[in-house]
C-alpha cells in the first residue's frame, strides 16, 4: 500500500482527491490548517467522511509551521505528495495579500524542503489558470507565456511553479504542476460562483453578475479534476537527455524532471449560459444585479487539455448541465433546502 500525503484534505478539491485515492487503495495522510477563510464546519464535515476509512489519518497544522510539517513527513514517509493547501480566492487577495505570501510562498517552500529532505517518488502541486494572466491567446496551452499575472494570488502560484522547477532541477525531484480551471461540484467552496448563485437563488436573493454577464469560463467538474490528478500521479516527469526529445506542445523542462499540465474541461462556457443551467436545476429564475468587471478579473478562460490526454489517456467530460445538477442536489440535501 503506497502512502500519499495530501495537503488541504479538508478543502474542496483535497477532500475529493483523498476520497478517490482511498477508494483506489492508497493510504492517505491529510494535513490541513482548518483556516476560517470560509465555514470551518463544512471543512470538518468533509474530514469526518474521510475519517470513516481506516486508511485515512490527518493532522491539523499550518504550512508555515515547519517543525510540525517536517515531523509529519518523518513519521509517515509518504511515497507521493500532492500539495493542494493554499490561501485561495482571487478577490480576497486584494483584501489580505499578506496571507497569500505566507501560505502560498513560505508554506510551499516549507513543503518543498520536507520533500527534499525525505525524498518522494513524485511531487504534484496545484497551480491555477490565473497564471495565464493577461494572455489573450486561447485556448490556453501550457507552453504559452505566463509572465503577466493580474493578481497577487496568481503571482504566488506563478512563484510556486518557478520554485518547483528550481527544486526539480537542483534535487532531481519529479514535479508536476497542474493548472486548474474554475472547479465546481458537490462539497464546493462557499466563495465560488456556483455555491453563491445557488444559495442566493434558493433564498430568493439577487446575485451579482460581473462585467454585465459578458464573461466565459472553462468550468471543470471536480470529479473530472481529481481523476486527472490521480492519473498524473502515475506519470512522473523524467528529465530529457536533450531538448530534442521533448515533443511539441509538451511543457517538460529541458533541464529538470518538471512539467505543468492543464486540467480543464476544454469548453468555453458563457457566464449567462452557466446561470441559466443553475435556474434549470433549481426550477426558478434568479434575480440578477449586473455589475462592472471586478479588479484583477479576466473576461475568459479556456483550457487546451490535450497534454493531459496525451499523458494519461483521459479527457474531462462532464458538461455543465450534469455537473450543476449534481451540485444542486447535494446543496439541497446538505442544507435541507
Amino acid at each position: 500500500m503506497r502512502t500519499v500525503l495530501i495537503t488541504g484534505t479538508a478543502g474542496f478539491i483535497g477532500f475529493h482527491l483523498a476520497k478517490l485515492m482511498l477508494d483506489e487503495g492508497f493510504r492517505v495522510v491529510g494535513y490541513d490548517g482548518m483556516t476560517d477563510y470560509y465555514d470551518v464546519a463544512l471543512k470538518r464535515s468533509r474530514h469526518q467522511i474521510l475519517l470513516q476509512n481506516a486508511h485515512f489519518s490527518c493532522e491539523e497544522g499550518m504550512l508555515e509551521d515547519m517543525e510540525r510539517l517536517h515531523a509529519l513527513f518523518e513519521r509517515t514517509k509518504p511515497d507521493i505528495v500532492v500539495h493542494l493547501a493554499a490561501q485561495a480566492g482571487v478577490r480576497y487577495s486584494l483584501e489580505n495579500p499578506r496571507s497569500y505570501v505566507e501560505a502560498n510562498i513560505l508554506g510551499t517552500f516549507n513543503l518543498m524542503e520536507c520533500v527534499r529532505e525525505t525524498g518522494v517518488e513524485h511531487l504534484l502541486m496545484a497551480s491555477t489558470s490565473s497564471v495565464y494572466g493577461a494572455n489573450v491567446e486561447m485556448p490556453f496551452r501550457e507552453v504559452h507565456k505566463t509572465e503577466a499575472p493580474l493578481t497577487l494570488y496568481a503571482a504566488t502560484k506563478k512563484a510556486n511553479e518557478a520554485m518547483g522547477h528550481s527544486y526539480a532541477h537542483l534535487w532531481k525531484i519529479p514535479t508536476t504542476m497542474f493548472r486548474f480551471f474554475t472547479v465546481y461540484g458537490p462539497w464546493g467552496r462557499p466563495d465560488l460562483a456556483l455555491f453563491k448563485f445557488a444559495r442566493a437563488a434558493l433564498d430568493g436573493e439577487a446575485i451579482d453578475v460581473y462585467n454585465n454577464g459578458d464573461m466565459a469560463r472553462d468550468f471543470t467538474y471536480v470529479g473530472d479534476l481529481v481523476r486527472g490528478i490521480r492519473l498524473l500521479v502515475d506519470c512522473p516527469p523524467v528529465e530529457p537527455a536533450s531538448p530534442d526529445e521533448i515533443e511539441e506542445g509538451d511543457s517538460l523542462s529541458p533541464v529538470a524532471p518538471w512539467r505543468s499540465v492543464n486540467i480543464g474541461n476544454g469548453t468555453k462556457v458563457q457566464l449567462m449560459e452557466f446561470i441559466e443551467e443553475i435556474e434549470r436545476a433549481i426550477g426558478a429564475p434568479i434575480k440578477k444585479n449586473f455589475m462592472p468587471m471586478q479588479k484583477g478579473d479576466v473576461p475568459a478562460t479556456w483550457a487546451d487539455s490535450s497534454l493531459l490526454e496525451r499523458l494519461t489517456g483521459y479527457k474531462p467530460q462532464t458538461n455543465v448541465r450534469e455537473g450543476i445538477a449534481e451540485f444542486v442536489a447535494w446543496y439541497r440535501k446538505h442544507y435541507d433546502k
